[in-house]
């Protein structure tokens, strides 16, 4: 009843955490996370596109463009979500969220990814509005073993991926697994490439004491890319003549124009995690988990912009983070208790610096801040679970507080561009802190009938901190006129809050399997942007609401054993409760549909086994979304067809297993808007559009040892 099968292959099933009770999320399998190909391979976001209720475009075919793809669950941005390896957070800032491309999903034994409640005991770090994903590793195994898979395909695209696993080694039960991967391409359109990027990864399993295990994780990714152009949307209404429109390929000396030349749009990303799990099982009623965890990251993202008459930003990040997850189980039949603790200290540095785009000289520093000491993420939770006969139960409680540290700002002139502190550009230190519910419940009316319901509130610390940073230094005389410091502009910051309600019911039948789902959810807080008449400005407060319901159905359907169909709709209704203001102006905004949501979206395809071929052609569906909150720059929608042919031999005389793979995306050619990079407020006329590629295939050739 709580699967959906797949000729014995298990794709899309409910999952929760091991504490909880009722079934809240769902997972991808590793049977699941290969339905998309290779795009699935370098990218969180790509393996979980199949499920209802979650958005992703992207601009690249291959799951390579780094922060040039835009992921929605019930609507809310991907980037306001959370992503943990096995409960540990990933995140960092500018843009804040989770860093979904440092990972190589082979190393993963699942997904799992819930859209509602949040689970108390999940580490989120600094929030999950947008839904949280929890990457599920896969731990050196028991056995010896060497896979390798070797790719090729359009755009001179290229992976080689392999992974060796030691199996038990020394007598003591210990296990390593090493792997590593490199991936090259050529951007589809315009001048330069998305690569290289490498991938290392490191595991150790290591019994010492029961079935207790200690586990230790480390990642290493670095990706250097060119950067897709976008387009504007009078660009778009013209769309096959300006579809390979791209950043230029020679400068001009021209500063105007030489913002395009595609060396001035570039990004290096190097991103180090390491983590370890450390249990310890005191007897049958309690057992305690240790999670210590370390993060670094190091980008730097080149970009042309129009200020002083043509310039290069030069965006740097320099994130570090540490930090513990701990968590105390205790089972007391029938209930289950866990209490733990979230700490994570947070060293970001993010500023910013100007280039001349023709000679490349040092033009000055954009953003320059100093902050006193780290911030700190502190979250308390505990959670109880238990059973009555039929009926399932769990309730939650977790606190989150973030103490943000006090910075110093500093401005610098021509031509020394020597740095001097601005009091009005300081901030002193602030804490935001939330109680965060959780509430679920489920009976089983039969080995088929399943109805369950939840309730969860999720948040996002605040954000988008570098917009209101810039604006500010680019009129700061006319807000020192006016006595306005940029500690006033930061004091309308808050957390952004959801409180979600889910109400479904999974059916599981020998021919089918359906899990119809009603969602609603209540969002306040939301970053918007607001008029100040002392400076005859606008810049973004936390002040928004908007209101979100519909409904999304995971179905499969096995017509016969060799015949499985697929078929995922989702209606998403998420409007906005109010009129926005623009430069004192009242915009037509309530009760329209957010910026890059569409009403409907379907994921729909079948799979067909014969002997040892597999061919699986698969639809996505995205309904008519706009690119402005009042409506008026309408992105039509489109309908993409893939196609999957596989071979898999598991009777291979010289190996356990060997597959064959050949992947088309956008089948015919399709030519369509994918990416809408704009904010939730975003007016006409503001936000920027990226078109989805044209038909790429790819091989791909994998051999298990």
């Amino acid at each position: 009843m709580e699967e959906m099968v797949v000729v014995g292959d298990r794709i899309i099933t409910p999952t929760k955490q091991a504490n909880e009770q009722v079934y809240t999320g769902t997972e991808i399998t590793r049977s699941g996370m290969d339905l998309p190909g290779i795009k699935a391979k370098t990218s969180v976001y790509e393996a979980i596109d199949l499920l209802p209720g979650v958005q992703v475009e992207s601009v690249d075919p291959l799951g390579l463009a780094v922060e040039q793809k835009n992921t929605r669950v019930r609507g809310v941005r991907g980037f306001l979500g959370s992503m943990t390896v096995e409960g540990v957070p990933n995140w960092g800032g500018n843009p804040m969220g989770p860093r979904e491309y440092i990972y190589d999903t082979e190393n993963f034994e699942s997904i799992a990814v819930y859209k509602g409640a949040i689970p108390a005991a999940l580490g989120t770090g600094v929030g999950a509005r947008g839904g949280a994903v929890e990457l599920r590793p896969r731990w050196p195994e028991k056995e010896r073993g060497l896979d390798v898979d070797a790719s090729m395909g359009s755009n001179a695209y290229t992976r080689i991926f392999s992974r060796v696993d030691s199996g038990s080694l020394w007598g003591t039960d210990t296990a390593l697994s090493v792997s590593a991967s490199q991936t090259n391409a050529d951007k589809w359109k315009g001048p330069g490439d998305l690569g290289p990027r490498t991938n290392a990864n490191f595991m150790v399993s290591q019994p010492y004491r029961g079935d207790d295990v200690i586990r230790l994780w480390v990642n290493h990714n670095e990706v250097e890319q060119d950067l897709y152009r976008a387009l504007t949307y009078p660009e778009t209404q013209n769309l096959h003549d300006n579809y390979r429109k791209d950043f230029n390929e020679t400068r001009t000396g021209i500063r105007a124009q030489d913002i395009n030349f595609y060396k001035n749009n570039t990004a290096d990303h190097a991103n180090t995690d390491l983590l370890a799990v450390i249990p310890y099982t005191f007897n049958d009623m309690f057992k305690a988990t240790i999670k210590p965890y370390y993060s670094n990251e190091d980008a730097e993202i080149y970009q042309g912009v129009t200020s002083q008459g043509g310039s290069v930003q030069k965006r740097i990040r320099d994130i570090e983070r540490f930090g513990v997850l701990s968590q105390v189980d205790m089972q007391y039949e029938p209930v289950r208790l866990a209490v733990g603790h979230l700490f994570e200290s947070v060293d970001m540095v993010i500023n910013t610096e100007m280039y001349n785009p023709v000679t490349g000289a040092f033009s000055g520093h954009g953003i320059r801040t100093v902050n006193d000491g780290n911030g700190y993420v502190n979250s308390p939770f505990a959670s109880v679970a238990g059973s009555m006969g039929a009926f399932d139960w769990q309730a939650g409680i977790k606190y989150f507080r973030y103490d943000e540290p006090a910075s110093k700002g500093y401005t610098s002139t021509a031509p020394t561009y020597v740095l001097t502190e601005a009091p009005d550009l300081a901030r002193d230190e602030k804490t935001y802190d939330i109680w965060l519910p959780t509430l679920g419940v489920s009976y089983r009316i039969s080995d088929m009938f399943q109805p369950y319901a939840s309730y969860g509130r999720s948040h996002i610390r605040p954000y988008s901190y570098v917009p209101i940073i810039n604006l500010y230094n680019q009129n700061r005389t006319r807000f020192i006129a006016a006595g306005v410091t940029l500690a006033d502009m930061f004091e309308g910051y808050d957390i952004e809050t959801s409180d979600n309600f889910e109400l479904g019911l999974r059916i599981s039948q020998a021919r089918f399997d359906i899990t119809p789902t009603l969602f609603y959810s209540q969002h306040k807080n939301l970053l918007t942007t607001v008029y100040d008449p002392r400076v005859r400005l606008n810049y973004q407060q936390n002040v928004g609401e908007a209101t979100g319901y519909g409904f999304e159905v995971a179905t499969n359907f096995y017509l016969t054993e060799a015949l499985t169909l697929f078929v995922n709709p989702t209606f998403m209704k998420l409007t906005y409760d109010n009129d926005l203001t623009f430069q004192g102006s009242t915009m037509a905004t309530e009760g329209n549909q957010i910026v890059d949501t569409p009403e409907w979206t379907v994921k729909a395809g079948f799979i067909w086994k014969y002997h040892d071929f597999e061919i699986i052609p698969s639809v996505r569906y995205l309904g008519e979304r706009y690119g402005d909150a009042e409506h008026r720059e309408q992105v039509d929608d489109y309908l993409v067809v893939d196609l999957s042919l596989n071979y898999i031999n598991r009777q291979v005389s010289w190996a356990d297993a060997m597959k064959v793979s050949l992947n088309f995306y956008n089948f015919f050619d399709k030519e369509y808007v994918s990416v809408v990079n704009a904010s939730d407020d975003t007016r006409a006329g503001s936000a920027s559009y990226f078109v989805g590629a044209p038909f790429t295939a790819v091989f791909s050739v994998g051999v298990e040892f």
